[in-house]
């Protein structure tokens, strides 16, 4: 018999062990940058999230139900109706989500005119809150790099989400329906911060669309959005990564402010107003929302406590 080389021994543990803690270096480094992701991103990723789960939803309920391709088909109603539900749940559970200046609402066509906020929660919330309580599903217009998401395109269809041109706005509108717009979307969801300040440019498409339609304007606010979710900064190289990618700022959220959003009076159509002084109109309308209950600059301390209001004051 031969006895064992203690040596051999202790040289394969030591390899063993340089192996394994080699291993672990490889693995530190990504976890690491995907923890710093997660930490930078976590309100988009819970959002996208819910945005994926929603979609799988509508396929799998296609597939029981045999629902047509299109969107738009009556058959759509009732999953529509249960995330609706869902929605508002979640609505009330994340931020006491509620509604202000339903009448204001014509029964007709309008262009819904609103504020960008950091993440567009609000505006998810308003869209099924007001499907869940009339019936009416908006059409909304969304950023062209959203429809080349992977996964969501039967959601977009669905939901009625799209990069609509002027024509197919207009059309829209003229078969009655209801359009929602962001016009500072991208840059005033960057660059915006708690005191409110509209950054829409020169835009005026919307204020084009609704004049062509011959519908009213409609106005909204959403009180406390960019106290629930806010971008981490304005800085060089968020300003060099958007100007050359079009992408979001990190932003940070989830908080659970209470969010109110108010719909304010119609801006009729008016063939005597171009499209320049309609805009002007719309947004003076919209700070006006803006001015009569956000209190600027936006506290998160104050908009956290607003969830504990009894009753909603009018200023």
């Amino acid at each position: 018999m031969t006895a064992e080389n203690p040596t051999l021994g202790q040289e394969s543990n030591t390899w063993l062990v340089s192996l394994l803690g080699g291993q672990l270096n490889f693995m530190m480094y990504p976890l690491i940058m995907l923890t710093i992701l997660i930490i930078l991103y976590y309100p988009i990723i819970f959002i996208f999230s819910f945005n994926y789960m929603s979609s799988a939803f509508y396929f799998i309920y296609s597939k029981i139900g045999n629902l047509p391709e299109d969107g738009n088909s009556k058959l759509w109603d009732k999953p529509k109706r249960i995330l609706a539900i869902v929605s508002g749940v979640l609505g009330k559970i994340l931020h006491g989500y509620e509604i202000c200046g339903i009448e204001n609402l014509p029964k007709g066509p309008a262009v819904l005119v609103y504020y960008h906020g950091a993440a567009t929660v609000d505006y998810y919330f308003f869209v099924f809150e007001i499907y869940r309580i009339t019936g009416r599903f908006c059409y909304s217009v969304i950023a062209h790099a959203l429809m080349h998401l992977p996964g969501v395109k039967q959601y977009l269809r669905v939901n009625r989400c799209s990069d609509f041109t002027r024509e197919e706005c207009v059309a829209l509108l003229k078969q009655g329906h209801l359009l929602g717009i962001a016009p500072g979307g991208l840059r005033e969801q960057n660059y915006g911060d708690n005191t409110y300040k509209l950054l829409w440019g020169e835009r005026k498409g919307f204020a084009h669309v609704a004049i062509v339609a011959k519908v009213p304007i409609i106005p909204i606010f959403t009180q406390n959005i960019r106290e629930g979710y806010r971008t981490y900064g304005n800085t060089w190289l968020t300003r060099w990564l958007y100007e050359r990618t079009w992408a979001g700022f990190p932003l940070y959220g989830l908080i659970p402010v209470k969010l109110r959003t108010h719909i304010g009076q119609p801006i009729p159509y008016d063939p005597n107003v171009t499209a320049e002084e309609l805009a002007e109109k719309t947004k003076m309308a919209v700070e006006a929302l803006r001015d009569k209950y956000q209190t600027i600059p936006g506290s998160i301390l104050r908009a956290l406590w607003e969830r504990f209001e009894v009753h909603h004051k009018n200023k």
